[in-house]
């Protein structure tokens, strides 16, 4: 989404003509009125309901010299775009024109340190995790009052919780070890029928950034949701990650080979596909589209959020591997729900450069509806993060394990 004019916001002109007429008591009046209302400014355009003007405001000294705003909004991700100064003020801003039901995350870099905005206080925390290799950071938080709601997203203490237990694995195929947590749901037991359950790539991912648990102690509580057990893979945040992410032959043997019978053995799990799925994110959204496709007899649902479905092996020059192997072969008995947000039209990848992951899972879904698959498909106005994937994992897990109930969360 292109940035719109530097002087499109209306609520700057009062501050940017009075210090032109040597009024300087308005913009101490103005950052005091925008401290106790917060930041960014939000203001309706005449005759479109659909988009909003927002603006990012940095009160910075005279001296500084590099301001911006990193974020997805441009469609790439982690665009740094910078700021506009009003001359002889500590203001700097940047205007954007934004669906209205946009929620992405974001940050200020001030010559080159990357810090929140100090005057909102939504904030998404992504903690330190030095076996995935990874120095944990917190982003701003921009949510339009259009954006969805993320009612399941949050633990209450009413709600009953199920269990995480963590174990590590260590793979033959893959000559590697792994950290795997398993949620099993309030009240699991032995006794009576078998579970359907989860495989979820990038395990620390979906425990630490995204609160799967939590979700699923939601879901479950309102009626929404079978009880269902995940079992969640991590992987170290390296190129051994890119790789059995990618359509890789032995990351496949590793789950249906090792993961998968080694979850059986320890945890009572239906053995029919249409009691289980496998879900992902980005590459691992393409990873968990793979297995199905390979293992149909395992999993019959895929859940795929923001699937970076244009990739391609460094062998060959066309992209979309994956769609022509769905394209080429039989309909599978298999469910889709696949996702991606309007700001994921630049996403910089190792097999080709700058991807448009958005097209990528528009694609996908019309090839999958072309062999006559059932898919549920989504769009949202985020980019390549989970402050919004948190809410639509809830979208996909109703779409394909879901009931109706009256019981929901407001």
């Amino acid at each position: 989404m292109a940035p719109d004019s530097p002087l499109a916001s209306p609520k700057l002109e009062t501050p940017r003509q009075a210090v032109a007429g040597g009024d300087t008591a308005a913009l101490a009046a103005f950052w005091q009125e925008v401290s106790q209302q917060g930041t960014p400014l939000v203001e309706s355009l005449a005759g479109d309901e659909t988009h909003v003007l927002v603006t990012f405001l940095w009160r910075a000294a005279e001296a500084t010299q590099d301001v911006a705003v990193v974020s997805n909004l441009s469609g790439r991700m982690g665009a740094s775009e910078a700021m506009t100064r009003i001359p002889a003020t500590d203001l700097w801003y940047k205007t954007y024109k934004l669906p209205a039901d946009t929620r992405e995350s974001y940050q200020f870099a001030i010559a080159g340190n990357h810090v929140t905005d100090p005057l909102n206080p939504r904030q998404h925390v992504f903690p330190d995790d030095a076996e995935v290799g990874l120095t944990g950071w917190v982003s701003s938080v921009l949510e339009l009052p259009g954006a969805p709601p993320q009612p399941w997203s949050t633990a209450h203490p009413d709600t009953p919780a199920g269990q995480v237990t963590q174990h590590r694995m260590r793979s033959e195929f893959l000559d590697n070890e792994y950290r795997v947590w398993v949620y099993t749901p309030p009240g699991y037991s032995r006794d009576g029928p078998p579970y359907g359950f989860l495989v979820i790539l990038d395990g620390w991912f979906y425990v630490q950034f995204i609160p799967t648990p939590t979700i699923l102690d939601n879901l479950l509580a309102d009626g929404l949701l079978p009880p269902l057990v995940a079992i969640m893979a991590g992987h170290p945040w390296d190129p051994t990650r890119q790789r059995d992410l990618a359509c890789y032959p032995p990351f496949v043997d590793f789950v249906t080979k090792e993961l998968l019978p080694w979850a059986r053995a320890s945890y009572h799990l239906a053995q029919d596909p249409a009691q289980s799925g496998v879900v992902g994110g980005s590459r691992g959204g393409l990873a968990a589209a793979h297995l199905a496709f390979e293992h149909p007899e395992l999993f019959g649902h895929v859940l795929s959020q923001s699937g970076a479905f244009s990739w391609k092996p460094e062998a060959e020059r066309e992209f979309y591997w994956l769609p022509r192997q769905f394209a080429a072969s039989p309909r599978l008995p298999l469910r889709f729900y696949l996702e991606a947000g309007r700001f994921e039209t630049a996403i910089e990848t190792d097999f080709g450069g700058e991807q448009d992951f958005l097209a990528a899972s528009r694609h996908m879904r019309e090839v999958l509806k072309a062999k006559g698959y059932e898919v549920h498909y989504r769009e949202f106005s985020s980019g390549h993060n989970p402050v919004n994937w948190q809410g639509t994992l809830a979208t996909g897990l109703r779409a394909l394990f879901g009931g109706e109930t009256e019981n929901q969360r407001a």
